[in-house]
């Protein structure tokens, strides 16, 4: 038991400072999202030491270790802690909204290879958002979300077959649209300009890969994008909304870096951690969609929504454009950009 509980301890210690540590590898980075979890193994670490410490006699190994688990449960707590119902709210929710003046977005990794379509399609019927956001969607999935068009007729498309392909479903018109490559070539992202009650706002979709042994060995692809975007928006002085599959926790430094940089707001915060993924596995899960947004938007309603046989939960948003944006006329639009049509572009 003695060494059993050494070796879990020194791993919980080890993992809780590993994302601090020189380097962007995904055996490093991957730390930064399992902290509620960490937490639970440390508790049960320290059940073990006092087991151990009440069955034999009083070693300073044991209270040694307990001291040091209880500084990590204390340290991964501090991370997760805003996103907690104890945590401070950012965002103040609307309990009156005006509807001119409210938005809905979902966003939805629908996983490529998972071919219930129609469940995606029955939940779009019943939260009817004015827009919807579909991540790894290839060209079947296209083609399935076909009855959906007549109620979303203004549409942006990059069909892929390689997990990162994105379609934008809209009840709104929008201009301005980019398909961008940021960073990756194979990446995607999206940029529009909608109105809301006549104000323009402007919408970021994105999808970074996530550091894996499977998919970036790095994380330096996707803080990259991130911190390209967040600089970007802190120049922009239209209302601002993202959204999408970030490949990180809403807790991570780079996260944090992003809100810094972007000025966004996160409505998630002092509400509940809204984990997306995974979302057939209950012991593992974290929050990786998400919707930020810029000081122009209140929140009226934010819902995790049943899954449909993706490894992802489907996320709905819905936000108050309360304040106006001063000047909107000075801000600068995409270098490259069109004026929607109720068609399907594709990139």
């Amino acid at each position: 038991m003695f060494e059993v509980l050494c070796l879990l301890s020194l791993l919980m210690v080890f993992t809780t400072i590993a994302p601090h540590l020189p380097g962007e590898h995904w055996l490093i980075r991957v730390w930064e999202f399992p902290r509620v979890q960490q937490i639970v193994i440390m508790l049960f670490c320290m059940a073990g030491w006092g087991a151990y410490l009440y069955m034999m006699e009083v070693q300073t190994s044991a209270y040694l270790f307990m001291a040091l688990l209880a500084g990590c449960i204390a340290y991964q707590i501090g991370w997760i802690f805003p996103y907690t119902p104890l945590g401070p709210r950012e965002v103040t929710r609307i309990k009156q909204p005006r509807q001119d003046r409210v938005f809905s977005v979902m966003t939805s990794n629908v996983y490529m290879h998972n071919d219930n379509y129609q469940g995606l399609i029955e939940l779009v019927e019943q939260r009817k958002p004015d827009m919807l956001v579909t991540l790894e969607s290839n060209k079947d999935w296209e083609d399935a979300l076909q009855p959906i068009h007549d109620d979303y007729p203004y549409r942006l498309a990059c069909p892929l077959e390689n997990l990162y392909g994105m379609h934008l479903y809209s009840r709104l018109p929008f201009k301005e649209e980019a398909v961008r490559y940021i960073v990756e070539d194979d990446v995607p992202s999206m940029q529009v300009t909608i109105e809301i009650d006549g104000e323009p706002v402007v919408v970021y979709l994105l999808h970074p890969k996530p550091p894996s042994p499977t998919e970036n060995e790095t994380a330096g692809p996707r803080d990259q994008e991130l911190t390209i975007v967040g600089q970007e928006i802190v120049e922009e002085a239209r209302p601002v909304i993202i959204a999408g599959d970030l490949n990180d926790v809403a807790w991570s430094p780079t996260t944090r870096k992003f809100r810094k940089l972007s000025h966004a707001r996160d409505p998630r915060r002092g509400r509940g951690f809204f984990n997306t993924f995974h979302a057939k596995h209950k012991l593992i899960r974290w929050p990786l969609d998400h919707v930020f947004h810029s000081d122009h938007f209140d929140l009226v309603e934010i819902k995790r929504l049943p899954g449909y046989g993706s490894d992802h939960f489907p996320l709905y948003t819905a936000l108050q454009l309360t304040r106006k944006c001063e000047p909107c006329e000075s801000s600068s639009a995409p270098q490259t950009s069109k004026t929607a049509s109720p068609e399907v572009h594709q990139q």
